[in-house]
């Protein structure tokens, strides 16, 4: 654990404290120190990660257990000249520090300060922006024959691990980068945990083989026997290192090598003269290779080491008393059991994470039908679909924006056989610190033009309570739910018996003329407040709709409602291009009715990251821009 006294670092004769880390502006920096101070230069970079991630939040656990690869790396390769890419990148925290961030890195995942993944545009040394998972081998490769095609010299490093082996991509770039035979090396940072306990094949390979009852048999007999010798006890212990010699061997040995790759390892990963040595080594091997390296999740850091999965990403008030407040994740997890509880058919999928989902309720109590396939969203999708053509209702639960992975899946698999599969998309619309990479923004363009599709957002708790008590219960067809990683704007009793929402229609939150707002999911509590502002502005009392259904759209309400008004004002947190407004404006059209519209949404544009509130006044949907903009607009309008 880290050592107060260690951490002081070493008093210079004004006897101010100077850190080895107050020494590196850069990896070659890096490499003016002794190997033999790099262990505490590993400490000073855990502390400085632990007091800014607490206070900031972000991705603690990851980053804790890759502060001496993250050295060794940059200590043996010639960054930026050589490329090295974090696959996911929620591990990249000491390579951003060791790479002229260090300053900076007090600024990470604050409104324009540092991006928590990799990114192009923020350093040189972040040849290859990522942030979801399973991608840096197929890049890795990519720019490897680049470079061959230029003739250029420089070595390929991809650093890929938690968890993101479980995904197809990267099996599919091993399988052709052990065909194309490219100088690339994959360093497998193998922690033992990912962000649920690792799925797959894979994983599993070791035991189907050393679980055959012949192999046991054998082994408990010379147990038995060895036992019984004078020197059968350091027998046993040396068959025991063999053992698990071997299991290193065929878990990961002959498979990357029976691909075509060199395998190296396994390397103890928080030794960093081993980890040096090994890489300056592997350095100089010119075909693929991958180095398997150990590493401890939460290293150097009691509470992330006891609980790597509850301490893998924390918000900022994750480690303070704050009042309990309940989530959209939390309401969406326990109403899901609930109607487990009554029908048998339904079934939870998620990929990678059953508490990022709020699945864990499900799994919980219904461990028979829960299923976490891996980083794997297109074979979810599709497992879902096989599911659902023998009568089972899936509930596909995946973050919007790694739903976009399965795209063809939802459309070929699902959405063409009508099959009742349910997806429930969390972290839909902006999504606060982790940034252009995670905000769920896409998912209504991306799903609204599929037939057979049916999608709704609850403006609350309540509201999703009842969407997805009528998607298991009263749809037969697919189904899509999309709510915000946020709050619950209102409480209710736990207890609440939920009642069918008639399928795509609308609620008249508001009263009003002259001005209609349609409010979409969690849009809809600022349409309101933006109204109350507008009316006192200009008198005028707008009617304030919210929508709950992208698709159907309530046609017969709509039709109703807009020969009252003369602007038609839609509110969402989608891109504008092939959103929900875009609906009402096809709509519009169809009909020949011609009102002025105004579009309220995200402009095609990737938000940064910054407090979801930040984010929302920054692309003019928080409840103040939607009244200036329709106070400005209508003011025109009058005028003219």
């Amino acid at each position: 654990m880290l050592d107060a006294e260690r951490l002081s670092g070493i008093y210079s004769s004004e006897g101010k404290v100077e850190r080895l880390l107050d020494r590196v502006r850069n990896p070659k920096d890096l490499k003016k120190i002794p190997i033999t101070e790099l262990p505490r230069l590993a400490e000073e970079i855990r502390s400085l990660i632990i007091e800014t991630v607490t206070k900031n939040g972000g991705h603690l656990a990851p980053n804790l257990g890759v502060v001496e690869l993250a050295i060794a790396i940059h200590y043996v390769f010639d960054a930026p000249k050589d490329k090295i890419i974090w696959d996911v990148g929620h591990q990249s925290y000491p390579h951003k520090i060791l790479t002229g961030r260090k300053e900076l890195f007090k600024t990470i995942r604050q409104l324009g300060g540092l991006s928590g993944f990799p990114k192009r545009s923020e350093s040189i040394y972040d040849p290859f922006g990522t942030g979801h998972a399973s991608t840096s081998i197929s890049a890795a490769l990519g720019i490897a024959v680049a470079r061959d095609l230029k003739g250029e010299d420089f070595k390929v490093v991809a650093v890929i691990g938690d968890g993101a082996l479980t995904g197809g991509l990267a099996w599919e770039a091993l399988n052709n980068i052990g065909t194309l035979k490219k100088d690339v090396i994959i360093i497998l940072n193998d922690n033992e945990f990912s962000i649920a306990p690792t799925i797959g094949a894979v994983s599993h390979f070791l035991t189907k083989r050393l679980s055959d009852p012949t192999y046991l048999k054998i082994r408990e007999e010379i147990k038995k026997h060895l036992e019984s010798k004078p020197a059968g006890e350091t027998i046993l212990n040396i068959l025991k290192k063999i053992e698990e010699s071997f299991k290193s061997f065929f878990t990961a040995g002959i498979v990357f090598e029976e691909l075509g790759l060199h395998y190296v390892g396994p390397v103890r990963g928080h030794h960093i003269p081993e980890l040096i040595s090994t890489l300056n080594q592997v350095k100089k091997v010119e075909k693929p290779v991958l180095v398997h390296v150990l590493t401890k999740k939460g290293k150097g850091y009691e509470p992330a080491e006891k609980e790597p999965e509850r301490y893998h990403g924390i918000s900022s008030l994750s480690l303070k008393s704050f009042p309990k407040k309940t989530t959209y994740t939390e309401v969406f997890g326990k109403t899901l059991t609930k109607i487990g509880e009554r029908n048998k058919k339904v079934v939870a999928i998620t990929a990678a994470m059953p508490d990022g989902t709020g699945l864990r309720y499900f799994k919980e109590k219904f461990p028979e039908r829960f299923f976490d396939v891996g980083i794997a969203e297109a074979h979810a999708v599709t497992f879902a679909a096989g599911l659902a053509t023998e009568g089972m209702i899936p509930i596909c639960a995946i973050y919007s924006t790694f739903l976009q992975r399965a795209y063809d899946q939802i459309v070929h698999d699902v959405a063409l056989q009508k099959l009742h599969v349910v997806f429930c998309l969390d972290r839909a619309g902006l999504v606060s610190e982790d940034g252009p990479t995670h905000h769920g923004i896409f998912d209504i363009s991306y799903l609204r033009h599929i037939p057979n599709l049916t999608i709704m957002a609850p403006k609350d708790g309540r509201e999703l309570v009842d969407m997805i008590y009528t998607a298991v219960e009263y749809c037969d067809g697919p189904v899509a739910i999309r709510y915000p990683k946020d709050f619950i704007p209102d409480e209710f009793d736990e207890e609440y018996e939920p009642i069918q929402v008639p399928i795509g229609k609308a609620e008249i939150l508001r009263g009003g003329r002259e001005i209609l707002i349609i409010g979409i999911g969690s849009t809809v509590q600022d349409a309101l407040k933006a109204a109350e502002t507008v009316e006192k502005e200009l008198r005028v009392s707008p009617i304030v709709v919210n929508a709950r259904f992208v698709k159907p759209l309530d046609e017969k309400n709509l039709m109703n409602l807009i020969e009252r008004v003369n602007l038609i004002v839609t509110v969402e947190d989608n891109v504008i291009m092939g959103g929900f407004g875009s609906r009402i404006l096809e709509w519009l059209a169809k009909n020949r009715i011609k009102k002025d519209v105004m579009l309220l949404g995200i402009e095609d544009e990737f938000p940064p990251h910054g407090k979801r509130e930040e984010l929302k006044k920054i692309c003019g949907i928080d409840h103040e821009n939607i009244a200036r903009r329709i106070i400005s607009y209508y003011g025109n309008s009058i005028s003219r």
